[in-house]
């Protein structure tokens, strides 16, 4: 599907300067996927991140943003530091772009017969509360499935229009999002099963600053900030995924900080979580878009609130 931008494209001068278009130019049509592809930049906040997000090549996303830009008249992002920036234009139409992206998603999916809910989430999900919502949600909407979806990204598919609703850990900082804290949960440390530490019964933070420390960059919530200025690991390897996380902290190239959750979610053979007492604790939020929504998200936001409420007062719950 296409949109027509009914003005043409607006040329510039050198020095960003507007020439005003000639009355024989031909308009640009833009797509969706020049909407994602703006997205997935400004998310990942470089180009090489979103084509690796994409699964298309550098240059390619280049060429669409420059497009996207010579159609709207706007310059989206600042080119002219080191670490690639948006305009404040580019923030502006990155809040329309996301409202844009979630209404196609929503208006393609709900052609026909209706679709499910899709709630997403980058890794653990909601963790022990997991099983019991799908299973409520079943009882109480047996004719609306919930599909739960991992979506390695730093909103789970949620600004991309992929999911209706998203399980996040950590500060929520995307603009346009919505959300409501349900539970907070601890952190600990994930070694590899023969490290000198495994057979410890619990680890601090500065247990880990001799080792290299494996980073998610794409959805992780953990950085060197955790540490106290200069007491930190001082080395990090960076991963994509939590499988790629696993594999790196079991073949012993590095060691890990996550949510309790993943202990339960991940477990591996090669690696032994244990619990970090210094650490501070995560929050685990549920997200929606602003703006209009499917009225069974309402539904499923209340319904989670209610499920993880009746964990933390069950007899033996631990936070």
């Amino acid at each position: 599907m296409s949109v027509r931008v009914l003005c043409p494209p607006v040329p510039r001068r050198p020095g960003g300067a507007v020439t005003p278009p000639a009355s024989s130019a031909s308009p640009e049509t833009l797509e969706i996927r020049h909407l994602r592809c703006f997205l997935a930049i400004a998310e990942e906040g470089s180009v090489t991140g979103a084509a690796a997000r994409l699964r298309v090549g550098q240059p390619a996303v280049s060429r669409t943003l420059a497009r996207l830009e010579r159609a709207l008249g706007l310059r989206l992002v600042d080119r002219s530091t080191h670490h690639l920036v948006l305009t404040a234009e580019g923030r502006a139409f990155r809040e329309r772009a996301a409202v844009a992206v979630a209404a196609f998603a929503q208006a393609v999916g709900t052609a026909g017969s209706p679709r499910p809910l899709r709630l997403g989430h980058a890794w653990s999900a909601a963790g022990p509360y997991t099983t019991p919502l799908l299973r409520r949600w079943h009882e109480t909407r047996p004719g609306l499935p919930l599909e739960l979806l991992r979506i390695d990204d730093r909103t789970a598919g949620l600004t991309q229009g992929e999911v209706d609703l998203a399980l996040l850990r950590g500060p929520v900082t995307a603009p346009g999002l919505v959300t409501v804290e349900l539970y907070t949960e601890p952190r600990v440390a994930a070694v590899p099963s023969d490290s000198p530490v495994a057979g410890r019964r619990s680890l601090v933070l500065a247990d880990l600053a001799p080792y290299t420390l494996a980073l998610n960059t794409v959805s992780g919530t953990t950085t060197t900030d955790l540490w106290p200025p200069g007491a930190g690991p001082g080395s990090t390897l960076t991963v994509a995924n939590t499988d790629d996380w696993l594999a790196a902290i079991a073949a012993g190239l590095a060691v890990g900080v996550t949510a309790r959750a993943t202990q339960g979610v991940h477990p591996h053979p090669g690696v032994v979580y244990l619990p970090l007492a210094d650490a501070p604790p995560l929050t685990v939020s549920l997200a929606r878009r602003t703006g209009p929504v499917r009225p069974e998200v309402a539904e499923l936001i209340a319904l989670a609130r209610e499920v993880t409420r009746a964990g933390d007062s069950a007899p033996g719950s631990a936070r």
